[in-house]
Protein backbone atom coordinates (compact mmCIF):
# COMPACT_ATOMS: atom_id res chain seq x y z
CA UNK A 1 0.00 0.00 0.00
CA UNK A 2 1.30 3.66 -0.84
CA UNK A 3 1.98 5.82 1.67
CA UNK A 4 -0.35 9.09 1.90
CA UNK A 5 1.19 12.60 2.73
CA UNK A 6 -1.34 15.64 3.67
CA UNK A 7 -0.26 18.09 1.65
CA UNK A 8 -1.37 20.99 4.48
CA UNK A 9 -0.40 22.40 7.20
CA UNK A 10 -3.87 22.92 8.73
CA UNK A 11 -3.86 21.32 12.16
CA UNK A 12 -7.49 21.42 11.50
CA UNK A 13 -7.41 18.53 8.73
CA UNK A 14 -4.59 16.84 11.17
CA UNK A 15 -7.27 16.22 13.44
CA UNK A 16 -9.75 15.48 10.95
CA UNK A 17 -7.82 12.61 9.06
CA UNK A 18 -7.10 11.60 12.53
CA UNK A 19 -10.22 11.19 13.75
CA UNK A 20 -11.14 8.23 10.77
CA UNK A 21 -7.79 6.68 11.42
CA UNK A 22 -5.88 7.20 8.54
CA UNK A 23 -1.75 7.31 8.75
CA UNK A 24 -0.38 9.92 6.74
CA UNK A 25 2.89 12.44 6.65
CA UNK A 26 2.16 15.90 6.57
CA UNK A 27 4.69 17.04 3.54
CA UNK A 28 3.74 21.19 2.01
CA UNK A 29 5.38 22.84 -0.74
CA UNK A 30 4.26 26.41 -1.21
CA UNK A 31 2.48 27.32 -4.27
CA UNK A 32 0.23 30.43 -5.35
CA UNK A 33 -3.02 30.79 -4.02
CA UNK A 34 -4.41 34.16 -5.87
CA UNK A 35 -8.02 33.82 -6.93
CA UNK A 36 -7.88 34.41 -11.37
CA UNK A 37 -9.80 36.91 -12.77
CA UNK A 38 -13.70 35.31 -13.41
CA UNK A 39 -12.80 32.21 -11.34
CA UNK A 40 -15.82 31.11 -9.58
CA UNK A 41 -15.23 29.50 -6.08
CA UNK A 42 -15.54 26.01 -6.62
CA UNK A 43 -13.23 26.06 -9.61
CA UNK A 44 -10.64 28.29 -7.48
CA UNK A 45 -10.95 25.26 -4.22
CA UNK A 46 -10.74 22.92 -7.37
CA UNK A 47 -7.39 24.19 -8.83
CA UNK A 48 -6.18 24.85 -5.46
CA UNK A 49 -6.41 21.21 -3.66
CA UNK A 50 -4.83 20.09 -6.96
CA UNK A 51 -2.26 22.34 -7.13
CA UNK A 52 -1.06 21.89 -3.16
CA UNK A 53 -0.82 18.13 -3.78
CA UNK A 54 0.51 17.95 -7.02
CA UNK A 55 3.63 20.16 -5.70
CA UNK A 56 4.42 17.54 -2.70
CA UNK A 57 3.92 14.52 -5.13
CA UNK A 58 6.79 15.90 -7.23
CA UNK A 59 8.77 15.92 -4.47
CA UNK A 60 8.25 12.33 -3.66
CA UNK A 61 10.57 9.56 -4.65
CA UNK A 62 8.82 6.79 -3.61
CA UNK A 63 4.97 5.37 -4.62
CA UNK A 64 2.68 7.64 -2.32
CA UNK A 65 -0.79 9.56 -2.60
CA UNK A 66 -0.81 13.07 -1.78
CA UNK A 67 -4.35 14.67 0.28
CA UNK A 68 -4.54 18.13 -0.44
CA UNK A 69 -7.38 20.50 0.25
CA UNK A 70 -8.75 24.17 -0.12
CA UNK A 71 -11.45 25.77 1.88
CA UNK A 72 -13.01 29.29 0.84
CA UNK A 73 -15.65 31.42 2.14
CA UNK A 74 -17.84 33.02 -0.36
CA UNK A 75 -20.25 35.87 0.76
CA UNK A 76 -22.97 37.18 -2.23
CA UNK A 77 -20.01 35.87 -4.54
CA UNK A 78 -17.18 37.05 -3.24
CA UNK A 79 -14.42 34.80 -1.70
CA UNK A 80 -13.68 36.04 1.97
CA UNK A 81 -9.75 35.01 2.38
CA UNK A 82 -8.04 34.96 5.42
CA UNK A 83 -7.99 38.90 7.23
CA UNK A 84 -5.13 40.91 6.41
CA UNK A 85 -5.38 42.78 9.75
CA UNK A 86 -8.05 43.47 13.01
CA UNK A 87 -9.94 46.23 10.54
CA UNK A 88 -10.70 43.91 7.90
CA UNK A 89 -11.70 41.02 10.02
CA UNK A 90 -14.53 42.79 11.70
CA UNK A 91 -15.34 44.10 8.10
CA UNK A 92 -16.02 40.44 7.21
CA UNK A 93 -17.95 39.38 10.06
CA UNK A 94 -19.82 42.39 9.90
CA UNK A 95 -20.55 41.05 6.63
CA UNK A 96 -21.94 37.49 7.34
CA UNK A 97 -23.41 39.24 10.32
CA UNK A 98 -27.14 38.08 9.86
CA UNK A 99 -26.76 36.31 6.28
CA UNK A 100 -26.44 32.90 4.83
CA UNK A 101 -23.12 32.31 3.25
CA UNK A 102 -21.39 29.15 1.34
CA UNK A 103 -18.38 27.14 2.24
CA UNK A 104 -16.53 25.42 -0.28
CA UNK A 105 -13.78 22.94 0.12
CA UNK A 106 -11.93 21.16 -2.68
CA UNK A 107 -10.67 17.48 -1.57
CA UNK A 108 -7.99 16.04 -4.10
CA UNK A 109 -6.03 12.58 -3.90
CA UNK A 110 -3.37 11.96 -6.46
CA UNK A 111 -0.77 9.36 -7.22
CA UNK A 112 1.22 9.63 -10.07
CA UNK A 113 -1.26 8.32 -12.76
CA UNK A 114 -4.64 9.12 -11.26
CA UNK A 115 -6.35 12.24 -9.63
CA UNK A 116 -9.69 12.27 -7.97
CA UNK A 117 -11.42 14.92 -6.89
CA UNK A 118 -14.57 16.00 -4.77
CA UNK A 119 -15.59 19.40 -4.56
CA UNK A 120 -17.96 19.91 -1.15
CA UNK A 121 -20.68 23.40 -0.68
CA UNK A 122 -22.23 23.98 2.58
CA UNK A 123 -24.45 26.84 3.49
CA UNK A 124 -23.69 28.31 6.82
CA UNK A 125 -25.90 31.18 8.83
CA UNK A 126 -25.04 33.60 11.46
CA UNK A 127 -27.01 35.20 13.70
CA UNK A 128 -27.51 38.84 13.70
CA UNK A 129 -23.47 39.90 15.35
CA UNK A 130 -23.19 43.08 17.58
CA UNK A 131 -19.92 45.05 17.31
CA UNK A 132 -18.67 44.08 20.89
CA UNK A 133 -18.82 40.63 20.26
CA UNK A 134 -17.33 40.84 16.88
CA UNK A 135 -14.19 42.85 18.74
CA UNK A 136 -14.06 40.99 21.52
CA UNK A 137 -13.48 37.36 18.87
CA UNK A 138 -10.95 38.86 17.21
CA UNK A 139 -8.88 39.52 20.77
CA UNK A 140 -8.85 35.81 20.96
CA UNK A 141 -6.59 35.89 17.83
CA UNK A 142 -8.80 33.16 16.62
CA UNK A 143 -10.34 34.74 13.54
CA UNK A 144 -6.24 35.77 12.47
CA UNK A 145 -5.42 32.64 10.45
CA UNK A 146 -9.17 31.75 9.19
CA UNK A 147 -11.14 31.92 5.54
CA UNK A 148 -13.95 34.66 6.22
CA UNK A 149 -12.48 35.16 9.72
CA UNK A 150 -13.73 32.47 12.07
CA UNK A 151 -13.40 29.14 12.85
CA UNK A 152 -16.58 27.09 13.21
CA UNK A 153 -14.86 24.40 15.22
CA UNK A 154 -13.88 26.73 18.21
CA UNK A 155 -15.29 30.05 19.26
CA UNK A 156 -16.80 31.43 16.51
CA UNK A 157 -19.65 28.28 16.37
CA UNK A 158 -21.48 30.58 18.89
CA UNK A 159 -22.13 33.04 15.40
CA UNK A 160 -23.99 30.29 13.78
CA UNK A 161 -27.23 29.65 13.47
CA UNK A 162 -27.97 26.94 10.51
CA UNK A 163 -25.78 24.64 8.83
CA UNK A 164 -26.90 22.71 5.70
CA UNK A 165 -24.33 20.12 4.63
CA UNK A 166 -20.51 18.85 5.90
CA UNK A 167 -19.46 20.33 9.20
CA UNK A 168 -16.00 19.05 8.65
CA UNK A 169 -15.92 20.48 5.14
CA UNK A 170 -16.54 23.77 6.93
CA UNK A 171 -13.89 23.13 9.50
CA UNK A 172 -11.24 22.35 5.95
CA UNK A 173 -11.89 18.72 5.41
CA UNK A 174 -15.28 16.96 4.44
CA UNK A 175 -14.37 13.59 5.59
CA UNK A 176 -17.10 11.63 3.81
CA UNK A 177 -16.06 12.92 0.50
CA UNK A 178 -12.44 12.41 1.41
CA UNK A 179 -13.09 8.85 3.03
CA UNK A 180 -14.71 7.75 -0.57
CA UNK A 181 -11.54 9.19 -2.26
CA UNK A 182 -9.06 7.32 -0.03
CA UNK A 183 -10.92 4.20 -0.70
CA UNK A 184 -10.88 4.37 -4.62
CA UNK A 185 -6.78 4.43 -4.21
CA UNK A 186 -7.14 1.58 -0.93
CA UNK A 187 -5.93 3.83 1.61
CA UNK A 188 -9.47 3.39 3.54
CA UNK A 189 -11.97 1.09 4.29
CA UNK A 190 -13.57 -0.81 7.00
CA UNK A 191 -12.05 -3.95 7.60
CA UNK A 192 -13.07 -6.94 9.77
CA UNK A 193 -10.85 -7.69 12.61
CA UNK A 194 -8.47 -10.19 11.74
Amino acid sequence: MAALYLASASPRRAELLQQIGVPFDIRIRPIDETLLPGEQPAAYVERLARAKAKAVLETLTVPACVLGSDTAVVLAGRVLGKPADRDDAIAMLEALSGREHQVFTGVAVLDRTSCQVEVVDTRVRFRRLRRDEIEAYWATGEPCDKAGAYGIQGLGAVFVERIEGSYSGVVGLPLCETARLLEEFGLYGWRPEA
